[in-house]
Parts: structure tokens; sequence; C-alpha cells
């Protein structure tokens, strides 16, 4: 059967990298999390102080480190699902936290960041029979993927999805505070210069603010199935 590339882009928190796995999993293609290889290159931003006092990102130091930022995936036999690695490092847990989402819109909307990582991604697409998720997958990635599908939600619900997953990883957090980088994210996110966040022409939209993440699940296989089928 032939296989396709499947882009799921959206805004932060609104469940894609959850959504996107659970698809991999069931029709048996290659999940790729391009959101974690931004928040890959920010840890490695944060542990090497490439940051100024007032949040920003020193470009030069950056630029000359990025020959030694190298992002993988390596499959956690427990979960069944990819692990971050940071030059061999697992740092899945590590980037997940608020430190890393304070400050990788930042790093994401450096030109040179995204031009390394976006090679990265276009190579592990190749053959398709992937599920990848972002902010400008089926903008900038991949704009001939076969199914494009952009997913949103209220900030607020956003946020409380966020503040619950933390939490119950024994993070201590204060949901104004996730709020308002979750709004942050938003705004950096869609203002960027190079490939802002927006929804692709011909990308299906998923508002899944009232939707169960079984429903969501559902929803999003039978959409990929019927592309699967009208490219046989």
């Amino acid at each position: 059967m032939k296989k396709i590339i499947i882009a799921i882009d959206g805004h932060s928190s609104c469940g894609k990298s959850t959504m996107a796995k659970e698809l991999a999993r069931q029709l048996g293609y290659i999940y790729v999390d391009t959101g974690a290889m931004y928040r890959a290159v920010t840890l490695y931003a944060l542990r090497h102080q490439l940051f100024d006092p007032n949040g920003n990102v020193r470009l030069e130091k950056l630029k000359r480190a990025m020959k030694d930022i190298h992002v993988s995936f390596l499959l956690n036999e427990e979960t069944g699902r990819p692990d971050t690695c940071l030059n061999g490092e697992d740092v899945e847990r590590e980037i997940r936290g608020l430190e890393v989402s304070d400050h990788v819109s930042p790093i994401a909307a450096v030109p040179f960041v995204r031009e390394a990582m976006v090679a990265q991604q276009q190579q592990m697409g190749r053959e398709k029979g992937i599920v990848m998720d972002g902010r400008d997958i089926g903008t900038t990635v991949f704009p001939d993927a076969e199914l494009k599908v952009f997913v949103t939600a209220s900030a607020a619900v956003r946020a409380r999805r966020r503040y619950d997953e933390l939490t119950a990883k024994g993070l201590e957090v204060d949901y104004d505070d996730v709020l308002r980088n979750v709004e942050e994210r938003d705004y950096i996110d869609s203002h960027r210069e190079v490939s802002p966040l927006k929804q692709a022409d011909d990308a299906i939209l998923l508002d899944n603010s009232d939707l169960t993440r079984e429903q969501q699940n559902e929803w999003l296989l039978a959409k990929a199935r019927e592309c699967i089928a009208l490219h046989q």
C-alpha cells in the first residue's frame, strides 16, 4: 500500500503531538515531533548561556554552536513512542518544562535554526509513511503533503491541558503563568518573519476545544484512511 505524508500544524498545547503519535501508531507510520526539535535547541541554548539577561537570543554564539547541535529520536520501549535526544542524551522530560516553553518561540523564530531543523525534517520524510507535527509542516517543510490538518483550541482550554500535563509529571506550576505562556507563544509564532504559524490553504481545520481525546483520534484516523485510499 502506498504511503503518504501527514502534516499536522497548529497552536501550542492543542494536543498535536499526542494526536500525531497515536495516528502514527495506528497506521504503522513513523512519528516526528518537530516541536521537540526546537525545544532541544532551546535546552542547549539555556545550558550554554545563549540568552542574554533580557531573554534575547545571543545569535552569533548560537549560529556558531549549530554545528554541535544534533537532534534525534530514540524509541522508548516502555511507552512504545520516541523520546527526544540532544546529542545522544535523552532530554524528553527536560524539554517539556516551563523554562524551555518560555524560551522556545524566540529560538524557533531564528532563520538559521529553522533552516537546520527543516533540512533534518525533510530528510526524515524522504521515504514517506510519516506523521509530522509542528507549526509550519504543511506550509514550509512539506507543502506537498497529501494530508494537512490544522489544529486549534481556545487559549484557556490549551492552558488547562498544559497545566494538567505538567502537574501530572510532578512539576509545580501556576495556571496563570501557563496561560500567559500560551498566549505569548501564539503571538510570537503567528508574527515571526520566517515560516509564521498559519493554516495552509488546503489544510483541514480541527477545533478540538470540546472534543475528547478519543473523539479527535477517531476523526483524524478517518481522515487519514480516506486520504490514503484516494492515493492508491
